[in-house]
């Protein structure tokens, strides 16, 4: 047999998928009766524009075919959504249906649409109202709408882990796209929703959060998330845990979500380090503890710098694993000149960041960290 299909077969071995179409009918009413599941924690992923909402109205409306959605089937035969949340979502919202949390019975306001290319009368439409509410969309219109398909694809529970992931990534296309920590949400939510919230709780840490200052649109791609996720990973990466082959982070990032946060990880170990390494960071250096040191102004400036924030809070969370005395004063002063030593490399050789892997940076500031601390 040739190499390629023997590759080909086996790895069709990791994925067990079903597929058929169903109206939009049959989809809403599976929704309600408990059989699809739209997590709550997805709903933060939800973006769509208005314009983007009521453009997909009317996609249903003039009949173009609509992309498949895919879910994953749980032991209990439930399907939980894992693209295309947003169809789905605005189609629950337009009808009245989109509840806040599964176990509730709170909704989201109704959707009114806006005008669209083709259907300038959509402007103001509602699905339910007022009897004699022009606004109100006409049963007939309601009828059609509801009898549309939609192409259901199946993920079988037999599939693997990391299957579903690598299929949830090359299906997060088009749309409002999501970040790659955004994904890395979904499959842990698919897979360890407990270690989900844990992260996210981390992310909320009041020292951890004034030593970051992020954007708006930073936070809303979930790059505190990431970050948090990134200080973890260091923290794994001298015990040989991860593949030492893989060429880039993002890739290192998602191998520790998948295989290192399980039942073995020590949560409560790590939780401890996190807060006293922040609080620390905090209380010493605040918002200046990532930046780069401008040795003309003598000072902290510009945003976060990633290098900086892997070393320096590697480094830290080191020192108190180690039980090791962090003087503030002589840490900064080993701080500033790491940076000036980095600053001065990249000015004398501007392509060094570009010639060096991801991964071997990252592994880099491990072993300064480490430097910082005097290990």
């Amino acid at each position: 047999m040739d190499e390629l299909q023997k590759e080909i077969d086996a790895a069709r071995l990791k994925v067990r998928t079903d597929s058929y179409p169903m109206s939009i009918g049959e989809i809403v009413n599976m929704y309600d009766d408990g059989d699809l599941k739209i997590r709550p924690e997805f709903q933060r992923l939800y973006r769509w524009t208005i314009f983007q909402k009521s453009r997909f109205i009317e996609s249903i409306l003039l009949g173009i075919p609509l992309p498949s959605i895919f879910v994953a089937q749980n032991e209990e035969g439930i399907w939980e959504l894992v693209d295309g949340l947003q169809r789905i979502s605005t189609i629950l919202e337009f009808m009245g249906k989109l509840k806040k949390e599964d176990e509730t019975s709170e909704l989201y306001p109704p959707l009114k649409l806006i005008s669209t290319d083709y259907l300038k009368k959509l402007q103001d439409k509602v699905w339910e109202g007022q009897e004699g509410d022009n606004n109100v969309i006409h049963k007939n219109i309601k009828r059609i709408f509801k009898r549309e398909k939609i192409d259901i694809k199946i993920l079988q529970r037999e599939s693997e882990t990391d299957t579903k992931f690598e299929i949830f990534q090359r299906l997060n296309t088009g749309g409002s796209k999501l970040s790659d920590q955004e994904v890395r949400n979904v499959l842990l939510l698919m897979v360890n929703a407990n270690a989900q919230h844990w992260i996210e709780n981390f992310a909320k840490n009041k020292d951890f959060i004034e030593t970051l200052p992020i954007s708006e649109r930073q936070k809303n791609e979930s790059y505190d998330n990431e970050l948090v996720v990134r200080y973890l990973c260091l923290r794994n990466i001298p015990s040989n845990s991860l593949n030492p082959s893989l060429q880039d982070v993002a890739p290192y990032l998602n191998q520790f979500v998948t295989t290192i946060l399980n039942n073995d990880y020590d949560y409560e170990n790590e939780k401890k380090l996190f807060d006293k390494t922040f609080e620390y960071l905090n209380k010493y250096f605040g918002e200046k503890a990532f930046k780069k040191y401008n040795s003309e102004k003598k000072d902290y400036t510009g945003a976060i710098s990633m290098p900086i924030f892997e070393m320096v809070s590697y480094g830290v969370s080191y020192a108190f694993d180690k039980n090791k005395v962090v003087k503030p004063e002589e840490l900064e002063e080993k701080i500033i000149k790491a940076k000036k030593d980095r600053a001065t490399k990249l000015s004398e050789d501007p392509a060094l960041e570009r010639n060096i892997r991801p991964i071997d940076r990252m592994k880099n500031m491990v072993k300064q960290g480490k430097e910082l601390i005097g290990s």
